[in-house]
């Protein structure tokens, strides 16, 4: 399993627009942090985690060819809203668009993308086939068995995913003790780290390297980062051995 990150920042990404702090200002290409998401290629298959309004960039950036099925983790714009794009998936394999999320997402896309679900579609628009996903592992098409892990973003349910010894969470702030068993034995866990202040519905710097120590994987990536975190290379330094910060186009071997 090949895990890519195809995008790093948080819902503004990162230079936000208009700003010339520090961190948006930053000549490093790894301060260039599209919305936040994930390519897993898994035997031969592709599958993503999250579609936010960068996907098409995401998808040429890495140049892929194939696209197998779309994990979802809420409803919030910058994880669904680069889902029209899917379009050329569905041109080029001829069938719809498997996507898993929870009942709660699908209501969101059914207001969304309206026009997907209409009887008397106009011709061109995507396809979708919403495939429900609840508490109980399931299976991706072609793919391999997935747990759902249920974490909470303030007060909105949010879906992390672990796929063998890969764990990927975002959105986090709180995670029930139930929820953390299923991530325990993790080799490889990313999680969201949104700066070091406290937020009202992220993990913040201590909240994420508590997180990691409790859950003691092997490796572990920040992602979802702000610009109010600072650079890269400055990151790094505030970082213990084994943990590193998410950059766009990352990649982690399994």
């Amino acid at each position: 399993m090949k895990i890519t990150i195809l995008g790093s920042g948080t819902s503004q990404g990162v230079p936000v627009i208009a700003c010339e702090c520090h961190s948006c200002t930053s000549n490093d290409p790894k301060d260039k942090r599209t919305r936040v998401s994930v390519l897993i290629e898994y035997q031969g298959e592709n599958f993503v985690i999250d579609a936010g309004p960068d996907f098409r960039q995401q998808m040429l950036r890495e140049k892929v060819k194939s696209l197998r099925a779309i994990m979802l983790t809420h409803e919030h714009k910058d994880h669904i809203s680069g889902l029209d794009d899917v379009r050329a998936f569905n041109f080029k394999e001829k069938r719809p668009m498997e996507i898993f999320c929870s009942e709660q997402v699908q209501t969101a896309l059914h207001r969304e993308y309206h026009y997907v679900f209409m009887k008397d579609r106009y011709p061109g628009v995507p396809s979708f086939e919403i495939q429900l996903v609840d508490r109980e592992q399931f299976q991706l098409p072609d793919g391999p068995q997935v747990t759902p892990i249920e974490v909470m973003h303030y007060k909105m349910p949010v879906k992390g995913f672990r796929i063998d010894d890969f764990t990927y969470i975002t959105d986090a702030k709180t995670v029930s003790l139930e929820e953390r068993e299923k991530i325990k034995g993790s080799k490889v866990l990313i999680i969201n780290c949104l700066h070091e202040k406290e937020h009202i519905s992220h993990f913040n710097l201590e909240e994420a390297l508590q997180f990691i120590e409790d859950m003691q994987p092997e490796r572990a990536y920040l992602t979802h980062i702000s610009h109010y975190f600072g650079r890269h290379e400055e990151i790094l330094e505030k970082l213990p051995e084994g943990v590193l910060p998410c950059y766009d186009g990352m990649t982690i071997e399994m």
